[in-house]
């Protein structure tokens, strides 16, 4: 087992998950709720970028349905953008299971 050949292999993969984040914290993923009437934009990283809201769920007679509509739009972008982080690197480690930011 040569320790040299490994750690170089270890930098390499390090600074190609580094660029692999970069890139997809570029990317974003939608995510709807309430059968279309919320859509909500996260990137890669799991910031949400934009919220779209349908004028026919805006009842001022119940406020709390657009909140769990708008809370379960933000939480199903955020997993979305999670996953494709995960697949992404995924792709990198080989399955080994390493989770983004481990720093080799």
């Amino acid at each position: 087992m040569n320790i040299q050949k490994m750690m170089k292999q270890a930098q390499k993969m390090q600074e190609q998950m580094q660029q692999a984040q970069e890139e997809i914290g570029q990317r974003t993923v939608e995510a709807t709720a309430g059968g279309g009437k919320i859509t909500v934009v996260a990137s890669g990283a799991g910031d949400v970028l934009s919220i779209k809201i349908s004028k026919d769920v805006v009842d001022p007679n119940d406020v709390e349905m657009l909140e769990d509509l708008v809370l379960t739009g933000v939480q199903k972008a955020i997993e979305e953008g999670r996953a494709l982080m995960q697949a992404e690197m995924g792709k990198i480690t080989g399955g080994m299971g390493m989770p983004p930011g481990l720093g080799l």
